[in-house]
């Protein structure tokens, strides 16, 4: 039984409701991923456990428990299923940082400066095919089929993005696809899969299953401002880094069809002038065109989907704190 929490005296929404409630759960989820990670080739344990240990919100393994919990569900299918997901989250953090030459990770020295991209593309192809153990051993085709699409439309949507490097035509609609398929899909197969679980009707799998999309799409279109808008330190990144590797997220595309100084957004990104002054003023231009502020108005809008989801859900501590979650989602400095 989910214990009742108390409200925060201060009304800013976190994440502290959700780990509150599934704390067990997380430990659960934290001891399979342990078990899961090792090997006898020790490169393995050593970069995989670096990575993970560096924290991060465990954000789409709590998706996967508290949708199935939601959902009634009692038994402990949902706690693999979430470390499966974790691992899918993981080794494409490991991938990405190799594509995107990444210094940091968390704040931290990222896996692949601190041995290198072979080795980090390795064993980023191992935690994959440890998250496809995991789905294999729940022996659900429905859940694996779930997974797997995730899996395949995701690294659709890296490729894509990959290929709209440098594209200031690049336009609302197509980045987001973009983001719909890199960062929502895994969000929304998490919060489906603990539907699926728990055998909840067609209905139930469906809000889920969109929470988790609106969700993924708010986050993507925060971390998007944040990489021209957060503190440095806080980020665990450097700002910029967006810029830098020529992505057109969306408040570049809103402030290119504003208008604002077309021909520097030219130089910068067709050019590959993207040094410490031209980041300065393209920081300028993003606030100055409210190019930042519209692109929060739309991860807004998609945070109002995302709790019109839970509306067909009785209220409880749990529905409580995944609404919490959407409103937090475009509330966070990191």
């Amino acid at each position: 039984m989910i214990p009742s929490i108390k409200p925060s005296p201060i009304n800013v929404p976190s994440l502290d409701s959700l780990t509150s409630l599934l704390k067990p759960q997380l430990k659960e989820i934290d001891v399979c991923i342990l078990n899961k990670m090792q090997s006898p080739v020790d490169l393995i344990p050593q970069i995989a456990g670096y990575l993970i240990s560096l924290g991060g919100k465990r954000l789409r393994p709590l998706l996967t428990v508290a949708s199935a919990e939601l959902c009634g569900y009692k038994g402990d299918r949902h706690i693999h299923l979430a470390a499966c997901i974790e691992f899918i989250h993981t080794a494409t953090l490991l991938h990405d940082d190799v594509v995107d030459e990444s210094m940091l990770r968390r704040g931290m020295t990222s896996a692949n400066v601190l041995w290198n991209n072979k080795a980090s593309i390795l064993v980023g192809d191992f935690l994959f095919s440890r998250a496809f153990e995991l789905m294999v051993a729940d022996g659900s085709l429905k859940v694996l089929k779930i997974l797997s699409e995730a899996t395949s439309t995701l690294a659709e949507g890296e490729v894509l993005q990959l290929t709209s490097s440098y594209d200031l035509e690049l336009n609302q609609e197509t980045y987001l696809k973009i983001i719909a398929a890199k960062t929502a899909r895994l969000f929304s197969a998490a919060t489906e899969v603990g539907a699926v679980v728990a055998e909840a009707d067609e209905a139930k799998c469906r809000a889920l299953a969109y929470f988790g999309h609106t969700l993924g799409i708010a986050f993507q279109l925060m971390d998007d401002i944040l990489d021209y808008a957060a503190d440095q330190e806080k980020l665990g990144k450097a700002i910029g880094d967006d810029f830098r590797e020529g992505k057109v997220t969306l408040p570049v595309i809103f402030a290119y069809e504003k208008g604002a100084d077309r021909a520097f957004w030219r130089e910068a990104f067709e050019g590959r002038i993207q040094d410490d002054a031209a980041l300065a003023h393209a920081i300028h231009l993003l606030k100055g065109s409210g190019a930042l502020l519209k692109t929060k108005h739309i991860a807004q809008d998609f945070v109002r989907e995302a709790l019109y989801c839970l509306d067909t859900f009785p209220n409880s501590s749990l529905k409580a704190a995944l609404q919490e979650l959407a409103h937090f989602s475009t509330h966070r400095e990191v």
